[in-house]
């Protein structure tokens, strides 16, 4: 059984609270572990979440910013100390390479992990997986910063009543998914008449950016966005000034580009609460979820059609 859920690790910005640690973010895709932004202290609120640091099969870090790498350095040691079996790709800014080294290798270890850097140097591209797609877009925070995007491929789910009135069964049901089409007593079947369109699930994650194309490309119709949202409206100007984004903003591009279920994150520490953030959002997209440090997102379920 698919198990595909965000669990956020920390959800502050730019310093640690009481309440918020530094950010970071894992996404639980199947047999993929996707870390987003490890800030400072992840590898210990990994521990309250109860995750394994063996679970990270990959790591993607927007900028490099303190409080979105400076758990790097714990993690690749830590990935390491307990013997991690498989690869851990790390993607990041090309321009941030050497941040990237400086953070793998800021004190000694024995290094008997496996991490394999991929700087990306086009902020346009994307990256095929064995289980999904990642794409990539430039956002608007006045140091090179980039967003994800995970796209699984669309698919079918075949309709057994269907298959049966038409007599495919057994090997032949693997056979059409394959061909698109086949005989069967003299008759074509094809694909379509015996199936749905189930379209494969999407998530985006936006941080430390204004409101701009590429957040809004990458939110195109996904069922998750985890955007950042550092600042209640009331104080747009700062957001703008300090190249972030407000509730207000965040819901907005959610509602744009249809994405299904908005996660609100990357709060200041100016605001103790997070009921604001919830109320501004709400007004504008209808599934709003503001996230404190431990919880976990589910991702929707696929839409058929």
């Amino acid at each position: 059984m698919s198990a595909r859920e965000l669990i956020a690790l920390g959800t502050g910005s730019q310093v640690p609270s009481r309440y918020r640690n530094h950010n970071g973010y894992l996404l639980r895709w199947d047999d993929e572990g996707v870390l987003f932004d490890p800030g400072e202290g992840t590898q210990r609120q990994m521990i309250y979440a109860g995750v394994a640091v063996s679970a990270i099969t990959r790591v993607c870090v927007t900028h490099f910013h303190g409080d979105h790498c400076l758990g790097l350095a714990g993690i690749t040691q830590r990935l390491s100390l307990d013997d991690v079996p498989h690869p851990i790709h790390v993607y990041f800014p090309a321009s941030g390479r050497k941040y990237f080294d400086r953070l793998r290798y800021a004190s000694i270890y024995r290094e008997r992990a496996t991490v394999v850097p991929h700087p990306i140097e086009d902020p346009n591209g994307g990256i095929d997986m064995p289980s999904f797609r990642m794409t990539v877009a430039p956002l608007d925070h006045g140091v090179p910063t980039l967003g994800y995007r995970i796209d699984e491929p669309d698919g079918v789910r075949m309709l057994p009543e269907e298959l049966a009135a038409r007599g495919v069964v057994g090997p032949a049901i693997g056979q059409l998914a394959r061909q698109g089409s086949i005989e069967v007593g003299g008759d074509t079947v094809r694909l379509e008449d015996v199936s749905v369109a189930k379209p494969g699930q999407s998530m985006a994650f936006v941080m430390d950016t204004r409101p701009c194309a590429g957040a809004l490309a990458l939110a195109k119709d996904v069922d998750l966005l985890v955007i950042e949202s550092t600042y209640l409206h009331e104080d747009v100007k700062l957001a703008h000034d300090h190249m972030h984004m407000t509730a207000v903003q965040a819901a907005t591009i959610g509602r744009d580009a249809g994405a299904r279920r908005v996660v609100l994150t990357h709060f200041s520490q100016r605001y103790p609460s997070l009921d604001p953030f919830i109320e501004e959002a709400s007004a504008i997209h209808p599934d709003v979820v503001a996230v404190v440090d431990g919880q976990r997102v589910s991702v929707p379920k696929r839409r058929e059609g």
